[in-house]
């Protein structure tokens, strides 16, 4: 509602539990401006981000698992398949593992390696995606999580081949569009809310 002021989730909440109830209001200290409960002091990091890239409205971080199998290996993420292509040339590495990100150090680190990309991958540690709307940063974070798993399978069964640069930036401009964003963000809402139905309480 202000600038400087965010939602985020209580400590110790599963994603299942959270809702639109007990979602927390912090500012950039993770300082709590509404609610009740503790917000996750990992999540202190995110402030660097929201200041070094204003155009970034909403972020998703989590530690899926095949993201953090592929992080263990200390490689890139490769986009190889047109599904994919939301994230060509959109994703940043972070090679380096700086411990548990709760200080300033880890803030400007993975700031300044996201860069003006949409998402991270996060050595020994998990992906942050980011979008200039929570659709946006939803869909991402659903697609890294994906494309981690086909390049696990990919890497199990011979070398990955790179698709032709252009067409990776084509296919990347034409897939990455709000409308499409929204049409998958409502898909998996649908789904969600058939599990959780009372997460909008």
């Amino acid at each position: 509602p202000q600038p400087g002021t965010y939602y985020t989730q209580q400590l110790g909440l599963g994603f299942d539990e959270i809702s639109a109830g007990n979602l927390l209001l912090v500012n950039e200290d993770l300082e709590v401006l509404e609610g009740h409960g503790m917000p996750n002091p990992a999540n202190r990091f995110h402030s660097w981000v929201y200041r070094a890239r204003p155009d970034v409205n909403c972020i998703i971080h989590t530690h899926p698992t095949h993201v953090a199998a592929l992080s263990m290996l200390e490689v890139p993420l490769q986009i190889s398949h047109m599904d994919l292509c939301p994230l060509y040339d959109d994703c940043a590495f972070l090679e380096g593992w700086p411990g548990v990100p709760v200080g300033n150090e880890e803030g400007e680190l993975i700031a300044g390696a996201l860069g003006d990309k949409r998402a991270i991958l996060l050595s020994h540690h998990g992906q942050l995606s980011t979008g200039s709307t929570i659709e946006e940063a939803c869909v991402i974070a659903q697609l890294i999580e994906r494309a981690a798993k086909l390049q696990l399978l990919a890497m199990s069964a011979g070398t990955i081949k790179p698709i032709i640069p252009e067409l990776g930036r084509e296919a990347h401009d034409w897939i990455a569009r709000p409308k499409r964003h929204a049409a998958a963000f409502n898909y998996y809402a649908r789904q969600i809310l058939r599990q959780h139905a009372d997460c909008l309480n």
